[in-house]
């Protein structure tokens, strides 16, 4: 069985910076995809970025590229989500997630089958 634990939330000023982290155990697959979702109170869940495992190829949602840098460190398991000029609408909370094997990367919720709790983001303007 998969575990994701997430860590590095917290509050921030606007423009301002976090780096979440997320530590995977159990079983491992040769290649599959993590990355990272967000859900605001009353707002749907959405894609924020994704890293394939092996290749390092990585998506970015377009409300956060250039600001946010997803990364994955394969020695130890873990992958990062480096968040900079922050904004009140960044405000949610985020889910590591993690895929069945495939080797391109994927942006849909469906596309992963193991969900962390969750770390909450409070940006203040």
């Amino acid at each position: 069985q998969v575990q994701l634990v997430e860590s590095g939330g917290g509050v921030v000023q606007a423009g301002g910076s976090l780096r979440l982290s997320c530590a995977a155990s159990g079983r491992t697959f040769s290649n599959f995809v993590m990355g990272w979702f967000r859900q605001a109170p009353g707002e749907e869940r959405e894609f924020v970025a994704a890293i394939t495992w092996l290749g390092g190829t990585t998506e970015y949602a377009d409300s956060v590229k250039g600001r946010f840098t997803i990364s994955r460190d394969v020695a130890k398991n873990t992958l990062a989500l480096r968040m900079n000029s922050l904004k009140p609408e960044d405000t949610a909370v985020y889910y590591c997630v993690k895929s069945p094997p495939r080797t391109t990367v994927a942006t849909s919720g469906r596309s992963f089958n193991y969900w962390g709790q969750g770390t909450q983001v409070t940006v203040s303007s």
